[in-house]
């Protein structure tokens, strides 16, 4: 048995390992190639100057729906390093129990119901993509225009990072174990509850760090990094909490100096 479960943990981490790195692939490959005019791959129209059509007009089905595949796949590359200590300590206490007909179909549902919940994230945040190009406060290159959105989105992520809200999300996420033994179902339906759960939680938790990439641009892969770093550190290192915070504090720092100068004015 315990061959079997160091066996498991394995493939698991494998699959979230190679699913984190062909999402950065992917990311990778749409920064490139926004970097030389071409969006198609997102569905929006290239002028023959290479620069953008700028208007929402431009936004069609099929663009909002790469749009959307473009938001999750960076949901999945941001969030799943951070997720995985959940998933893997789930699929153990999953193998554990003898009875299993199926623990790998068990942990598949639990992981694609967390993955269901950020796919849900990633449709409003492409709504509000579309909703901040249109009022022309987010370019097409998906980059804030806007000193005062810059100013509110930070500010706003500064104050929630602070918050008891925040607190208690972040510390379901931080404890998989303690999530795991006041929460556990048993059975498929179980897992699949288990998992949205995890993820509304973790949702709670990263939301509005994630409108952050409007600050720094959505495909500014350097800047997904950073968050991805602060995402990640916040829940699992050693005094994740305070990290968290402290980030907090830093972005609340930059919302105001922002605005010294206007005030000054």
């Amino acid at each position: 048995m315990e061959r079997i479960l160091i066996r498991d943990r394995a493939l698991v981490f494998i699959a979230l390992a190679g699913l984190s790195i062909l999402s950065w692939i992917y990311l990778a490959v749409l920064a490139k190639n926004m970097s030389q005019g071409d969006m198609s791959l997102m569905g929006m129209a290239v002028m023959a100057t290479g620069s953008m059509q700028a208007t929402m007009g431009a936004w069609t089905t099929t663009t909002f729906a790469l749009m959307a595949v473009m938001w999750f796949v960076m949901m999945v590359g941001m969030m799943v390093p951070s997720a995985a200590p959940m998933i893997l300590l789930f699929a153990t206490v999953t193998r554990k129990q003898a009875q299993d007909k199926n623990p790998s179909l068990r942990i598949a549902i639990f992981a694609g119901a967390y993955l269901f919940v950020w796919a849900l994230f990633s449709i409003a945040a492409t709504l509000a993509q579309w909703a901040l190009t249109e009022a022309a406060l987010v370019s097409p290159m998906m980059i804030g225009t806007s000193k005062w959105l810059t100013i509110v989105l930070l500010g706003a992520c500064g104050i929630y990072q602070l918050t008891p809200l925040k607190q208690a999300c972040l510390g379901k996420c931080r404890s998989p174990l303690g999530f795991l033994m006041t929460g556990w179902l048993p059975g498929d339906l179980g897992a699949l509850k288990m998992g949205l759960s995890h993820g509304a939680y973790c949702l709670g938790c990263c939301w509005l760090l994630m409108g952050l990439l409007f600050v720094g641009g959505v495909m500014n892969l350097l800047w997904v990094a950073l968050i991805a770093i602060l995402v990640l550190g916040e829940k699992v290192l050693p005094h994740g909490d305070l990290f968290g915070k402290f980030g907090g504090v830093a972005m609340l720092a930059v919302a105001v100096y922002m605005i010294l100068p206007t005030t000054s004015a």
